[in-house]
């Protein structure tokens, strides 16, 4: 089904810059389908289907875009996981992230020449923290690159922020708790502060996208939706697939502007501020789509997992692994938030931590929508088998691999290597190895329980070993840190 035809397009798009916004689009239509989705491992067919299964090729040049708070560190493993078993290239910053939270720069990427005159150096994998930059990434990434990305409720991912960003966050560092800070965030937030888009719109932050005017306005103006559940959301159907494959074209691509002016000129009434942000609003969601092949959804990992391995034709074992950068006492459920479980406070907190996070909200919502329907084209119960098959897997591992088949407070873990990095208020999980293991176990494991810093360590050695140069006449010595300047 196309959703926007040339003709539709060019009126909306005239619309559009009318009301103030604008942007440059990129040149496609909006027009997303349905694969026909093949799972690689012997798992019963969905019922009605044909019982011939189309052969594909394993895809190897990823672009994940690893949002906050959202279960990203699991995915992020198993992508160094399969790289490294693969022998593939990763696209790696200087240290743990690509400048953020400044929009991506290829510049930043570890080996990257442009000015060398030589053939663009060959990535196969860009996974590690940016905020989004869809010109710059395609500097570095081939265009016909799968592009993907996970989200969370923003009222789960709010309560998993707050804790763990409360030293970097000013507004969360001033608040006593969350629920404080929701009952009258104006009294806390400042945008533009230090920290504070940890505190707001972190996804839509994160995919780079711009901001709607009444969420730069003034103090005391937020102009905060009406419902702070927003179950009416007027926002375009998801095109519940991939891009059909076709290349991205770097001459024509959105590259939105980091944000809309603080305040400046925003004289317009509430009614018209709704109209422009519910057209900015839309257009983004149309841009994402017409950009990203699937966005996983964190309520709904192993589902996720089942139709990412799909989509990249791999195996189940691909996808298979242990949770990481998981909170002590956190919820680490796999299930949606739902107000049938809550208490009336927690309820009020969902629906405070939705409105004021509100494009969050309506983005979680798009690609939740997205992610159901593909669902629903892959077939119920053919997933719920893969799903079976997935979690039987992990346990499997877990207890074959782990003491105490499961994720250890860090003061037991000893070995450094596995000893995930603590930050924030909540002590961050991470594994100990059995022992006894054989060589190729023990390497295996190794790769399901090294933390994301280690893992990214090891990688870049790996593709950056030391050099080792002829003895010299007289050696030099650096002194301490001479050499660690980026």
């Amino acid at each position: 089904m196309r959703l926007w035809g040339p003709r539709s397009l060019g009126v909306a798009l005239g619309v559009f810059m009318t009301i103030g916004f604008a942007l440059q689009l990129w040149g496609g239509p909006f027009q997303r389908r349905l694969p026909g989705l093949q799972f690689r491992q012997s798992l019963a067919p969905s019922q009605g289907s044909g019982s011939a299964v189309s052969s594909c090729l394993p895809r190897q040049r990823l672009v994940f875009l690893k949002t906050h708070k959202s279960g990203s560190s699991s995915v992020l493993n198993l992508l160094h996981r399969y790289g490294d078993r693969h022998g593939l290239r990763f696209a790696l910053p200087a240290r743990y992230q690509f400048g953020y939270p400044r929009l991506f720069q290829a510049s930043r990427v570890k080996g990257y020449h442009p000015e060398g005159g030589g053939a663009k150096p060959l990535f196969h994998i860009l996974c590690h923290h940016m905020r989004f930059n869809l010109k710059e990434v395609l500097r570095v990434m081939p265009s016909d690159s799968f592009f993907f990305s996970i989200v969370r409720d923003p009222a789960a991912l709010a309560r998993s922020a707050f804790s763990y960003y409360k030293s970097t966050s000013s507004a969360f560092r001033k608040a006593p708790s969350l629920a404080a800070f929701l009952a009258n965030p104006r009294a806390f937030y400042r945008p533009g502060a230090r920290g504070d888009h940890y505190a707001r719109n972190l996804l839509w932050f994160d995919f780079g996208l711009p901001f709607p005017p009444e969420v730069k306005t003034e103090r005391g103006n937020p102009h905060a939706p009406r419902d702070p559940n927003l179950p009416q959301l007027n926002v375009l159907p998801s095109g519940t697939g991939p891009r059909a494959h076709h290349p991205l074209d770097p001459k024509a691509v959105f590259h939105p502007a980091p944000t809309v002016a603080g305040g400046h000129g925003q004289t317009s009434s509430p009614a018209s501020l709704d109209l422009r942000s519910s057209s900015l609003l839309q257009w983004s969601l149309a841009w994402l789509d017409s950009v990203f092949d699937l966005v996983l959804v964190a309520e709904y990992f192993d589902e996720s997992l089942v139709l990412l391995a799909d989509a990249l034709c791999w195996g189940l074992d691909d996808v298979v692994g242990f949770m990481h950068n998981a909170q002590a006492g956190g919820e680490q459920g796999r299930g949606a938030v739902s107000n049938g479980g809550l208490t009336a406070e927690d309820r009020q907190l969902t629906a405070r931590a939705r409105a004021w996070n509100h494009l969050d909200w309506a983005l979680y919502a798009h690609f939740n929508h997205s992610l159901w329907a593909r669902i629903n084209q892959y077939g119920q119960s053919r997933l719920e088998s893969a799903v079976a098959e997935l979690r039987a897997r992990r346990e499997a591992l877990a207890k074959h691999c782990l003491e105490g088949g499961e994720a250890l407070d860090p003061k037991y873990i000893t070995d450094r290597r596995f000893r995930p990095f603590q930050f924030g208020s909540g002590k961050v999980l991470g594994y100990v190895l059995r022992n006894g293991l054989s060589a190729a176990d023990q390497e295996e494991c190794e790769r399901l329980a090294t933390p994301e810093l280690q893992y990214k360590d090891k990688l870049d050695a790996k593709q950056f070993p030391p050099t080792v140069s002829l003895p010299l006449k007289t050696p030099r010595i650096l002194s301490p840190g001479a050499s660690d300047q980026s």
